[in-house]
């Protein structure tokens, strides 16, 4: 069983940063919290195909986490990671300045 830690030490940092909607995604779920596919798709104008592959790699590599109400999918930073909750940080700061 792989562990997080182990998940996201094989995920290299520019792979997360690599495409401008996975960036878009995280800020904003940073900054909103939690929120289903349909809603981060019409935030940031991205097509709903697009942002489930993006968000099915956050979440693979230990980012996100996705809860599910039925048939909804929410998704939001995990918290009790170092790393997600480094990077919600980092988004806060840079927004703030």
């Amino acid at each position: 069983m792989v562990s997080e830690s182990e998940k996201l030490s094989k995920v290299a940092l520019e792979d997360v940063f690599s495409s401008k909607g996975r960036v878009r995604i995280l800020k904003l779920l940073a900054e909103l919290g939690e929120l289903n596919v349909s809603a981060i798709s019409r935030s940031i104008n991205l097509n709903h195909s697009a942002v489930k592959e993006h968000l099915k790699f956050l979440t693979k590599v230990g980012l996100l986490r996705e809860k599910r109400f039925g048939r909804i999918l929410i998704y939001q930073f995990r918290e009790n990671n170092i790393l997600a909750h480094s990077l919600k940080q980092l988004f806060k700061i840079w927004e703030e300045n």
